[in-house]
């Protein structure tokens, strides 16, 4: 039963920070395209606040909880759909590192990228978010 609930909170957990990693860089193509001063500190409220209020938390939320399953189910260690798996959460962890990068920039004032650059930016989770998707219900090796 304990292990059905974690899962549950998981699934939940990685919709919540998945939702701010197709978002943010949604509100980086509207950023990059702003002009005036008030959408500017607007812009960067609403990216700050998205980032350290809701994914943050739920990348947090979804690491804690799948390696907690991970420990209660210590076999899958030994097969390579985890290991697949884990790398490309690892990717995405980096990918929200990058995130708070671009942030920080924008933040700055200095944000050098276009909104074409966003626009393909914000496609670069769904790659990982397939290939998880697929592990987890295929376990294919």
């Amino acid at each position: 039963m304990l292990y059905l609930v974690l899962k549950s909170l998981h699934i939940i957990a990685v919709i919540s920070w998945f939702a701010g990693l197709f978002y943010l860089p949604r509100l980086f193509v509207y950023h990059a395209q702003t002009e005036d001063q008030l959408g500017h500190e607007r812009f960067v409220v609403m990216e700050r606040k998205l980032y350290r209020g809701i994914m943050t938390p739920a990348m947090i939320v979804t690491l804690v909880l799948g390696f907690w399953m991970l420990w209660l189910v210590p076999m899958w260690w030994t097969q390579g759909w985890m290991h697949a798996k884990l790398a490309l959460v690892a990717v995405l962890v980096g990918y929200h590192h990058i995130c708070l990068a671009h942030l920080k920039r924008f933040a700055r004032g200095q944000n050098s990228k276009s909104h074409v650059y966003f626009r393909w930016f914000n496609e670069v989770p769904l790659l990982p978010l397939l290939g998880i998707v697929f592990l987890v219900v295929l376990k294919p090796f």
